[in-house]
């Protein structure tokens, strides 16, 4: 892989697709709203601009791997209305919760991916994804579904190639291997700086973090999530 190859990417998604039928309501919003939002991939040379994707000019385009039920991205698009925001999220009804969050805050500035983070990512051109997410994921705890974790040397090279310089990748998990998986594989790298300055930057979040439903599950058993944040290292001219 080079900066402006990513190399071939496998389409890779574990995990479930669906769970119990919709309910009327949430079924009539994927039918009405997900053919406009899903992002019309079927072919990437890994030059495509993401920004092409959004109705209107967007300053910065962020990027969240695995969105749950859409709290946060929402959550984000809301607060940053001139940032066009792309989730990807192959289970249905997370799609579904985030469509419902589109309508209820009349969101414009989202995208949706339904399949796997790293073929969108390798479709993309060089540089061009300000802000990454990748928030409470699947720990795929047994040793066998390691290779099943997003966080391998890999798939942190299509996104490092994604990233513009300077641009953040935040990362939170409440499973402690996953957490030690995730602190040293980054710290393995040349192309992220840990942001971390003291014990207390990896044990909160920032004002601009909002709470998931996972990580309030998470607190209320009594675990301690890490909140890890990345930064982009600047490209040798």
């Amino acid at each position: 892989m080079t900066a402006s190859d990513p190399g071939p990417v496998l389409r890779r998604v574990y995990g479930r697709r669906r769970g119990k039928p919709l309910n009327q309501t949430r079924q009539q919003t994927v039918d009405r709203l997900l053919p406009a939002l899903r992002i019309p991939l079927e072919e990437g040379d890994g030059n495509l601009d993401p920004r092409m994707w959004f109705d209107r000019p967007v300053r910065e385009v962020w990027f969240e791997i695995g969105f749950g039920k859409g709290e946060h991205l929402a959550w984000q698009a809301r607060n940053n209305p001139d940032i066009g925001i792309i989730g990807c999220e192959p289970y249905e009804t997370g799609v579904a919760g985030l469509l419902s969050e589109v309508v209820d805050h009349h969101l414009d500035n989202v995208r949706v991916w339904t399949d796997d983070a790293a073929l969108l990512l390798a479709a993309l051109r060089p540089a061009c994804i300000a802000r990454a997410f990748l928030l409470f994921p699947d720990p795929w705890p047994k040793v066998r579904h390691h290779k099943r974790r997003f966080v391998s040397h890999d798939r942190l090279d299509i996104l490092a190639r994604a990233l513009v310089d300077g641009a953040e990748f935040r990362a939170a998990t409440d499973h402690a291997d996953y957490g030690d998986w995730i602190v040293r594989h980054m710290s393995a790298r040349e192309d992220f700086d840990w942001t971390a300055e003291r014990s207390g930057d990896w044990q909160g979040r920032t004002p601009d973090w909002p709470q998931t439903r996972y990580e309030a599950k998470a607190l209320a058993k009594g675990l301690k999530p890490l909140y890890l944040r990345y930064r982009r290292q600047a490209r040798a001219a």
